[in-house]
């Protein structure tokens, strides 16, 4: 943990509600940087620091993961100017880890959900983490079929005619294979780098600000002819979409893909258990000064290709693979002063405004305060953090880069404190809208309670409806959702698709504002028209509605499949109680918090009805049903009790979701089967008087064509 951060252990679910609001916001637009800009914000220890953060506060408050969860998204969409293929298989991005204790319940995470005994040694595969550009590379009948990038993992860039100019990517390999895709990532030598901005100098263009910058800005030129100016280098690592591959383990798949011509990376070891592991690690991050490219971390793979298929992926990262990284940096500068933002749901967020400083690699001026009891120097119980040294405008302060696009403060140097300094008096008003800021009982964060007659709430609501997991409108940014909403055009969503009808014809037209045109007016129409059918996910989540993410959304959407069941259920269980409630609550990864915000915003008189104009004006798609080929418990709801002995209840879980069957942690009327492993106690109790179908885990096995 960071020094001067409150432990995630010492958050109360009020606190981490908000901690895991803040983290989703500033990693989208990490990835927005990183991934569709090529200019980041943080290094890439800062950025999974954050996501490491995320992902054990979900751990600890499982029903306040929202679907925006960090932990739920990879990359960027693609970017303009180039044409988009779709992965056939996802191209994921990797866990983090960052001790070596960590290392050790990796390896105790992949032999618990393979029920192999804690005594034996899973071998693995370890080999530097580049830091550069993933892409992928298909080859159909040995012949280069496109290159494309990450993109947002399942989309991506269309870098082929670029990634012809790189000679360590083949353009024909001596395989057959119908289909190979070939994942690696490329490159920049720290040598090549330094050799580029020198010409650079010379012929007075910008510089890059790293080796990773450049080989990114390199490769997505839409001039194939600037790209193949620069020096750029892949590794190959691994596979993607393959057919007939005969290769067991991931070793083996290394030396196979170098005797087709590519190139991999020579420092690769094979490992036996965590402690080779670790072992390995000390002694490539001794040599990591000494290499002629960047790496930020090693990845540890488990070698045998077929434990990594039966441990599989979560939905953004792979089970069997995960990567140690390298640690972050501190700095000190002065706190200039302390300002406070308004979020959509109200909290009054204090930002620290500092003298820029780099840290990492990376210029810092601005960090998070949290709230006023971080300011004050104690956590959400009281207890003093910092020594119960408090933050005032004018401290020398050391700011830690944890992962986050705005870091931390993780110390202050009362040494140097100004005389006559006072401390920080949080505002009880919202700053907005003058609005009393009230601190609920039990909750770290103060709220403005103006709600949407507050300017900043009704403003942050509006850019979260057509943000990209939402809405999505081209051309309908935050700056445009400002303007829009100062002038009064915009002050609901229903407004935005009533924009035409109001803007587009007569006195006051859109194309006649300052900025705008004809052609701009239309384009924004064409796209606010194309959003008027709207997948019920995009719909749930655009809302707002608190502690709802996208990811809780999507699965909202999938369990209901129209907006009509979905509505009528909420209705139902507006007394939060009785069958509907039971069901919503009974949703796996909807926890209470969750289900009560929501109950409760969507029988609101006033947002009802804002809802209901707004759905005057769509037309919501049902939810995509699992592929499942005739699966026998598509649709069905199953809960799983006691324990399971011929596979793990994330296993179990897992394929059952993968059929088309909904997961459900509780029993009730609307359960289809029960799945009852020894111990299993209330729920095969409950399942019996309900007259449920019980089966044993044989049963359910057989069922499913595992038996």
């Amino acid at each position: 943990m960071a020094q001067g951060e409150i432990a995630v252990e010492a958050l109360d679910e009020a606190g981490a509600r908000e901690e895991l609001e803040r983290l989703a916001r500033i990693l989208l637009e990490a990835n927005d940087a990183y991934h569709g800009r090529d200019d980041p914000k943080l290094t890439d220890a800062d950025y999974d620091r954050l996501k490491r953060r995320n992902a054990e506060i979900e751990a600890r408050f499982p029903g306040l993961k929202r679907e925006d969860s960090p932990s739920e998204r990879v990359g960027a969409e693609p970017a303009l100017g180039f044409r988009k293929i779709s992965h056939t298989v996802p191209l994921l991005s990797l866990e983090n880890l960052f001790s070596e204790s960590e290392v050790f319940d990796f390896d105790k995470r992949i032999k618990k959900y393979l029920n192999i005994q804690a005594n034996k040694n899973i071998e693995y595969v370890a080999d530097p983490k580049i830091d550069g550009l993933s892409v992928s590379v298909r080859y159909e009948y040995g012949k280069l079929k496109h290159a494309a990038t990450r993109g947002d993992r399942r989309v991506g860039e269309d870098i082929t005619e670029n990634a012809k100019t790189i000679a360590e990517i083949p353009q024909s390999i001596p395989s057959k294979l119908s289909v190979l895709e070939v994942r690696g990532e490329v490159y920049m030598r720290k040598t090549d780098f330094a050799a580029l901005n020198e010409r650079g100098v010379e012929e007075r263009q910008a510089s890059f600000a790293n080796p990773r910058n450049a080989a990114a800005g390199s490769l997505r030129q839409i001039n194939p002819a600037i790209t193949a100016k620069r020096p750029l280098k892949f590794f190959a690592y691994a596979l993607g979409e393959v057919h007939g591959l005969t290769v067991e383990t991931q070793s083996e798949l290394l030396i196979w893909l170098k005797s087709l011509g590519f190139v991999t990376n020579e420092l690769f070891r094979k490992c036996c258990g965590p402690d080779d592991l670790i072992s390995y690690y000390k002694e490539l991050e001794e040599q990591r000064s000494t290499l002629d490219y960047d790496i930020d971390g090693i990845v540890y793979k488990v070698d045998d290709l077929a434990l990594q298929r039966r441990l599989g992926f979560r939905s953004t990262t792979p089970r069997w693979a995960i990567a140690h990284k390298f640690p972050a940096e501190l700095a000190w500068t002065r706190l200039e002063a302390i300002e406070i933002q308004v979020g959509r749901t109200g909290a009054l967020s204090p930002v620290a405004r500092l003298t820029p400083v780099t840290v990492g690699g990376v210029v810092v001026s601005n960090a998070t305060l949290h709230n006023e009891d971080y300011i004050a120097g104690r956590d959400s119980r009281g207890e003093p953090i910092r020594g119960g040294r408090d933050i005032r405008e004018g401290d020398w302060v050391q700011v830690y880069r944890a992962g986050d696009v705005i870091p931390k403060i993780a110390d202050v140097d009362l040494s140097k404190r100004p005389e006559g300094s006072e401390p920080y008096a949080f505002p009880e008003v919202c700053p907005e809208c003058g609005s009393d800021a009230i601190r609920e009982e039990g909750d770290s964060v103060r709220r403005c309670s103006g709600g949407m007659s507050c300017p900043a709430q009704a403003v942050e609501k509006l850019k979260h409806f057509v943000s990209r997991a939402a809405f999505d409108i081209e051309g309908l940014g935050s700056k445009q959702v400002e303007q829009f909403y100062r002038d009064g055009w915009i002050r609901e969503p229903v407004d935005i698709f009533e924009l035409r009808e109001r803007y587009g014809q007569g006195g006051r037209q859109l194309k006649n504002r300052e900025g705008w045109g004809e052609k701009s007016a239309q384009n924004l129409f064409a796209a606010i028209d194309e959003r008027r059918r709207i997948p019920l996910g995009r719909l749930i989540f655009a809302l707002g509605i608190r502690h709802v993410g996208e990811v809780n959304a999507n699965l909202l959407a999938r369990h209901y499949g129209t907006w009509a069941a979905f509505d009528a259920a909420m209705r139902e269980a507006a007394p939060m109680e009785g069958a509907a409630w039971d069901e919503l609550n009974g949703i796996d990864g909807i926890g209470q918090v969750l289900a009560q915000s929501l109950v409760a915003t969507v029988n609101q008189d006033a947002e009802r009805a804002s809802i209901e104009r707004l759905l005057a004006h769509l037309e919501v798609e049902e939810a995509a049903r699992p592929q499942t080929d005739g699966s026998p418990v598509a649709g069905k709801t199953v809960v799983f009790t006691g324990s399971l002995e011929r596979m793990t209840r994330a296993e179990a879980k897992a394929r059952a979701e993968a059929l088309g069957a909904k997961v459900s942690g509780s029993v009730s009327a609307k359960t289809d089967i029960v799945v009852a492993g020894p111990g299993a106690g209330s729920k095969e109790k409950k399942a019996r008087e309900l007259g449920l179908e019980i089966m044993d885990e044989d049963a359910w096995l057989a069922l499913v064509g595992e038996g």
